[in-house]
């Protein structure tokens, strides 16, 4: 890795391991610990805000530049020592302890919200790049579960093989749909391959036969993306997900140097945009968020707390 490029990186509070795997905190993690202010996971599927690792195994390593996301882009270079599955959850466990040290004195975050938070029970495998191209993500996501933490996973799509390759499936697969056809797609998300697009399709038609709990996530951004209702409602009936988020983007990180502040949906867009689109697929919001101008979407009200709900691959007992 450029020393340049990892000196930013540190700088923006990420902290590395072997060049390619990374771990920072949440504002949400922050907010719990000291405000009692939890994120939206929490409020939708159980999980405990101060106890989430949000983490990437593969920093760098992505098939797109979307417009919208946080991340540094156009930084690309080769990994060519990529860490074994149990080192690295080790060694970004430790870093996430070293990032939260200072938590322990504050006067605003109890003893026993700190112990909790230095013993991570989730993983949210995302935060930058595309994880899904870490060679032994079937292998991290195994021993996640040997540790009974919950795993959600976040992907752009585009690597279809690589999906329906893995042996171990997270408890909750997110599937990024930022476009609604593939002019815009290519506007938006601006893969590096001339086949993105086709890739995602490819994607989209796996997930009906995956066991475990699918989330098709929409990012919205205002007079780019947003809009073309029936388009993407027409996408997540071929996904056929258990869930959808329709989430607007917010103007963070890198991002804010290609869009601006009006470039983000108000959260009652959303939830128009959202009412619609439940109408196209018979799906309707069980959930809100209007701070992270989130909505839930499902076609009935079930328990969404992700530790009653682990389903696995058949075969497979559960964690």
């Amino acid at each position: 890795m450029d020393e340049t490029y990892r000196e930013l990186l540190t700088k923006q509070q990420y902290r590395l391991y072997k060049d390619h795997a990374a771990v920072k905190l949440c504002h949400w993690l922050k907010e719990s610990m000291i405000r009692g202010r939890c994120c939206y996971k929490e409020d939708f599927y159980g999980i405990k805000s101060h106890r989430c690792l949000q983490m990437t195994p593969a920093i760098n390593e992505c098939s797109q530049c979307c417009s919208f996301c946080w991340r540094v882009q156009e930084r690309d270079y080769e990994v060519k020592d990529w860490a074994e599955p149990e080192e690295m959850l080790d060694a970004l466990i430790s870093q996430h302890r070293l990032l939260i040290s200072g938590f322990k004195g504050d006067s605003r975050c109890s003893k026993e919200m700190f112990e909790e938070a230095s013993n991570p029970n989730q993983v949210a495998i995302s935060l930058a790049g595309e994880p899904i191209t870490y060679p032994y993500l079937s292998d991290l996501i195994k021993e996640c579960h040997r540790r009974n933490m919950t795993t959600f996973l976040v992907t752009n799509g585009t690597y279809p093989e690589r999906l329906e390759s893995l042996d171990e499936l997270p408890m909750q697969l997110y599937v990024t749909i930022a476009a609604p056809n593939e002019e815009i797609y290519r506007k938006v998300c601006r893969p590096k391959a001339g086949d993105g697009w086709d890739r995602l399709m490819r994607t989209l038609d796996i997930l009906p036969s995956l066991d475990t709990r699918t989330v098709i996530r929409h990012t919205l951004v205002k007079d780019l993306n947003f809009g073309w209702v029936d388009e993407y409602g027409k996408l997540d009936a071929r996904a056929d997900p258990d869930l959808i988020e329709p989430k607007g983007y917010v103007f963070v990180g890198a991002s804010r140097q290609r869009l601006s502040m009006a470039s983000m949906p108000s959260f009652e867009e959303i939830k128009d945009f959202s009412s619609q689109l439940g109408d196209i697929v018979g799906m309707s919001v069980i959930k809100e968020r209007p701070d992270s101008r989130v909505l839930l979407m499902s076609r009935e009200n079930i328990d969404m707390n992700i530790r009653n709900n682990i389903r696995v691959r058949k075969g497979r007992s559960p964690a």
